[in-house]
């Protein structure tokens, strides 16, 4: 026969819910012997009845048990205590950097020439004057930059003379003296040269051009000597 499921409620019948007491009473303090002898654990219970009578069982010293307990149970509530205050404090960075970071949004806005119609007239003075000290660094590591670029060219330059001139020598041939890149002067004065040359040429070329020709059409007239 099946046993019946029993609805788990207050009994209402004070005899009835003393035998109650009682038998499961003992049937615990046995579950709880058992627990402690089978799976070599530390079990502690305490039993107080509707009458205040105390009924306990110990696998070790109760009082021991007790001060374990109440060691890990103020453990756990300071962990959980920290974990809180952790929690709390991240809410309060986390707002700190997005107001942060929206107020870093509206000047990059307003320093792109964008929602400039709330700005009184200082704040749009004091952009001004920051834009201009950025464009000032920013001249001044691009002229930084342009300077180590042309030392860098020139002590390439030194460096294929030197190469040059070591495989003259290897050869046999007089080494090259000219530079491989010109300084501007005389860049200009070969430029020149080279214009007065090409002046020169096609003048000549022009005035050969000048030379009168005449067109005779007929028979080949005979010179007598």
């Amino acid at each position: 026969m099946v046993r019946g499921k029993i609805e788990v409620k207050r009994i209402e019948n004070a005899t009835s819910r003393q035998v109650a007491f009682s038998k499961r009473r003992n049937g615990l303090l046995k579950k709880a012997f058992e627990l402690s002898v089978l799976c070599d654990a530390e079990v502690a219970v305490i039993v107080f009845s509707q009458k205040n009578r105390l009924y306990e069982f110990s696998s070790s010293d109760m009082q021991k048990t007790i001060k374990k307990y109440q060691k890990h149970a103020k453990g756990a509530l300071t962990n959980t205590t920290e974990v809180e205050q952790y929690m709390q404090q991240l809410k309060h960075e986390s707002a700190d950097m997005a107001k942060k970071i929206e107020t870093l949004e509206a000047s990059q806005r307003r320093l792109l020439g964008h929602d400039l119609d709330p700005c009184s007239a200082q704040e749009v003075n004091q952009m001004s004057s920051q834009l201009e000290r950025s464009l000032r660094k920013v001249r001044e590591r691009k002229d930084q930059l342009l300077t180590e670029q042309i030392e860098r060219l020139k002590a390439k330059e030194r460096f294929l003379l030197e190469e040059n001139a070591k495989l003259h020598t290897q050869c046999g041939a007089r080494p090259c003296q000219k530079p491989l890149v010109q300084e501007k002067g005389v860049g200009a004065a070969s430029y020149n040269w080279m214009n007065s040359s090409q002046s020169s040429s096609s003048q000549t070329i022009n005035n050969s051009d000048q030379v009168e020709t005449r067109l005779f059409i007929g028979p080949p007239v005979m010179r007598c000597e």
